[in-house]
């Protein structure tokens, strides 16, 4: 999206609480690559999708610095939970602060470690799942989430134009670039599944299962 539009359309919309302008803030201080956070305008669609959906059992796979989490958490029932996974132990002190700011924290099981190796471990079925962790896993996670996924339920995919590599062919050793592709292309041939791609930010994928 041209930045000007992008500008334009968050300017359009609900803006972010204060403890997520904070989160934000202390996020690009202090971690590394702070273009990960979902941001003001993502961060309002997906508290906006899990608001209609009402889910009560959502994973997450990639928590970087909890935003994300905090945005999915507004929609999710009362007795809901939120699973999520986050690989750098670096991370986790941000996110239990502003989990507990917000007062999800009873909500929230964090787990810490590598998710091809957790999800098959988490005995829930799921009716929301964000995926946003190491793209050249994207197809890896797929297969490993959809049979714990519930009839109706929708896997939201982020950054599935990765900053528009997907229009070219790749360097056989980008692998990550390759693991978006090869995603993005699967998801399009499963009949099992109805999808729209969403030109937000770095695009996002809203995949329904059937």
């Amino acid at each position: 999206m041209h930045e000007d539009l992008e500008r334009y359309a968050q300017n359009h919309s609900t803006a972010e609480s204060d403890v997520l302008k904070e989160l934000n803030r202390e996020t690009h201080l202090k971690a590394l690559m702070p273009r990960m956070l979902s941001g003001a305008l993502q961060g309002k669609l997906l508290e906006a999708i899990s608001c209609m959906i009402r889910p009560k059992q959502i994973l997450e796979i990639g928590t970087y610095t909890g935003y994300s989490a905090i945005c999915l958490s507004k929609g999710l029932r009362v007795d809901g939970l939120i699973h999520t996974i986050e690989k750098n132990p670096e991370l986790e002190h941000i996110s239990s602060k502003y989990f507990k700011k917000v007062g999800i924290e009873h909500q929230v099981k964090y787990y810490s470690g590598k998710a091809l190796d957790i999800i098959p471990t988490i005995n829930e079925k799921f009716d929301l799942v964000f995926l946003d962790a190491d793209k050249n896993n994207y197809l890896n996670y797929y297969h490993l989430i959809f049979d714990k996924l519930n009839s109706g339920a929708f896997v939201l995919a982020d950054n599935v134009f990765w900053s528009g590599k997907v229009l070219s062919k790749p360097d056989p050793k980008d692998k990550e670039t390759i693991g978006i592709i090869e995603f993005n292309d699967f998801i399009q041939q499963d009949d099992r599944v109805e999808n729209v791609m969403l030109p937000v930010r770095d695009g996002l994928s809203l995949i329904r299962k059937k």
